[in-house]
């Protein structure tokens, strides 16, 4: 499991610059896993289930942490499947919190 999961989730309110480059490669390696950075201003994984009561489950598994955390990502459910987006919107990218969102939502798999 990512140390990244220890961290907590403070998201970013704008003002700083978003992560790029070799940062992002970083901080990607530090995650593992199956995430994926796309076009360096999303953070994105697709997790498997064996029927859509467990994704669905999972998706409000997440839920309570995007609330708790006060982070909110787009999720898409499907029949076996949740994929999970995460950005900063305030600064348009990639930030050091949404790295740690993705390393807790990953623990919340059951």
């Amino acid at each position: 499991m990512s140390e990244l999961a220890a961290l907590e989730c403070v998201p970013s309110r704008g003002g700083v610059a978003p992560l790029k480059g070799g940062d992002l490669k970083d901080i990607l390696a530090r995650l593992g896993g199956e995430w994926q950075v796309i076009n360096e201003k999303h953070l994105e994984r697709t997790y498997k289930f064996k029927d859509f009561r467990q994704a669905l489950e999972f998706t409000n598994r997440v839920g309570d942490l995007a609330e708790t955390v006060d982070h909110h990502p787009e999720m898409e459910l499907g029949w076996g499947y949740v994929t999970v987006r995460i950005w900063t919107h305030a600064i348009g990218g990639l930030h050091e919190a949404d790295f740690i969102f993705a390393a807790k939502a990953d623990q919340l798999v059951v």
